[in-house]
């Protein structure tokens, strides 16, 4: 399978979303795309197609995991095809990492997917997104699916704390937070202990949960994306620069924001310069077993 080759990259953003398909399908209903491009006062290129996510993060050094989030369930709006994203991916092996998700409420044809698409298509892990796809992390339904992903030695990332997804919206557009509070994948890490679980951004109002829970459980990663690191929270970078060094990743959660704003902020942080390498590259190249050729 072939992959980005770490010596040659600057970083690796393991957060960046595929926000419309090559027919020009969204991943997001309208009104939940305008919503979200309110809260994040993001106005600039919102809808790059996969091929220019290459090419961007080619001319920048840099590789990036990929996704979209299948929450047909619970919102009715089709889905990117993991198989599109997977596929587009693989024309840039150099620079792009697939994931793929997989709506928990499919049951069983959901486990045949994901086993299909880390066998036939090279997918690399699975992004989950509670909030949106209307389920607790730790109900039953989603165990037959993380006992697959689990088994295909893949990573699961979650989702975690308040979204801009559905954010103004009246009713929150039928979103509810509490699914992604970070304790609830704590049950998840206990039952699947080899799981290796990416907690995706700060976990606001939840950052002290997600702390405990990366430190208390060996495969429990935390992701910085979605956030300017010039509003990270104290305890999350005394815990980056600390007991989880090793443990946390470099995230930017593009196009809503860009990893050039990411990291110029990131380079004001107070982190070690021998954490910073970590961060930025060398715990995600770990995480995804990347190697240097």
């Amino acid at each position: 399978m072939t992959s980005p080759n770490p010596g040659r990259l600057v970083a690796i953003d393991v957060h960046t979303h595929a926000e419309i398909s090559k027919d020009g399908h969204g991943a997001l209903s309208p009104e939940l795309f305008g919503a979200s491009a309110e809260y994040f006062k993001a106005h600039g290129h919102r809808t790059p197609t996969i091929d220019e996510m290459a090419a961007y993060y080619r001319e920048r050094r840099m590789a990036a995991v990929v996704f979209t989030v299948d929450a047909e369930h619970a919102t009715g709006h089709p889905r990117i095809s993991n198989e599109e994203v997977a596929e587009s991916c693989a024309a840039h092996a150099d620079v792009l990492i697939p994931f793929a998700s997989v709506d928990p409420h499919k049951g069983r044809a959901g486990v045949r997917e994901a086993r299909r698409l880390v066998e036939e298509y090279g997918v690399r892990g699975f992004k989950f997104h509670p909030s949106i796809q209307a389920f607790a992390p730790d109900d039953r339904l989603a165990y037959p699916l993380y006992e697959a992903i689990e088994e295909l030695g893949v990573p699961a990332l979650f989702h975690t704390g308040q979204t801009g997804i559905g954010a103004g919206v009246p009713g929150g557009g039928g979103i509810r937070l509490r699914y992604s509070d970070p304790m609830l994948v704590d049950d998840v890490a206990v039952d699947f202990p080899e799981l290796r679980i990416i907690l995706a951004h700060p976990s606001f109002p939840w950052q002290d949960e997600a702390l405990a829970v990366a430190t208390h459980k060996p495969y429990v990663y935390i992701d910085l994306s979605g956030w300017s690191p010039k509003y990270f929270p104290p305890q999350l970078v005394r815990y980056a620069n600390t007991l989880l060094k090793d443990k946390v990743l470099f995230g930017s959660d593009y196009p809503v924001i860009t990893p050039d704003r990411w990291l110029a902020d990131f380079a004001k942080l107070d982190i070690k310069p021998e954490v910073r390498p970590k961060i930025l590259k060398d715990n995600a190249a770990r995480l995804l077993g990347l190697t240097t050729d």
